[in-house]
């Protein structure tokens, strides 16, 4: 049986610790990497109540009923962050940025923990890709969110269009990956490839002379 609880406890203890030393200037980032393995720990009771309710398969549960879960509680944080603090566009970027981060490192560790750690190529391929996609939806997400949250009308309805193309997006992973063989490694190379694509054209901007 393994104690996911236990493990989620000893990776938290050191950045509390980190947290309460590093001062106002740097909590942010400690605090949302919590907030995504606490909501990647959560997502899993979620999706298992869901998938039993249901009576869904494992690749009903893991394509059709995990991308919705996961990507709720991934906002959910950014949601709490939103109406409290009203933060500026690049906090609220960055906020959902480092969320996706924590989700994705504490779903490799429970990846780790029940499937072990032999096949080092494979684990690496999956870890950037999860890594990836997860990054990919929180950037999706945070970018529009920037967008819509400002304008009062549109922040339900753009809300919802935001999540519903990150859950898609999520999904379409899953399946791929669930599928096995070929199909599992295009589903690593397909957010790898977005992301760098991404990094890419930001650097290019950047590097463009100003007129």
């Amino acid at each position: 049986m393994t104690y996911i609880e236990n493990v989620f406890a000893c990776i938290a203890a050191p950045l509390v610790v980190a947290a309460l030393c590093a001062g106002r200037r740097h909590l942010r980032i400690f605090v949302f990497s919590l907030a995504g393995m606490l909501v990647c720990l959560l997502s899993a009771y979620v999706n298992t109540f869901f998938a039993a309710i249901l009576g869904a398969t494992d690749l009903g549960a893991t394509a059709e009923i995990a991308p919705v879960v996961e990507e709720i509680m991934k906002f959910l944080p950014l949601m709490f962050y939103l109406l409290v603090f009203e933060p500026d566009a690049d906090s609220i970027k960055s906020a959902l940025l480092i969320t996706a981060v924590g989700f994705a490192t504490f779903e490799n560790v429970c990846y780790l923990i029940s499937n072990g750690a032999e096949d080092l190529g494979f684990l690496l391929i999956r870890g950037f890709g999860t890594g990836a996609m997860h990054i990919v939806c929180a950037a999706l997400v945070g970018a529009g969110m920037v967008y819509v949250w400002p304008r009062g009308a549109l922040r339900a309805a753009g809300s919802c269009a935001l999540l519903g193309t990150a859950v898609v997006f999520h999904g379409v992973y899953n399946l791929l990956a669930s599928y096995g063989g070929w199909a599992q490694y295009a589903a690593s190379a397909l957010p790898t490839a977005l992301l760098a694509a991404g990094l890419a054209s930001r650097w290019l901007r950047a590097a463009r002379p100003r007129e």
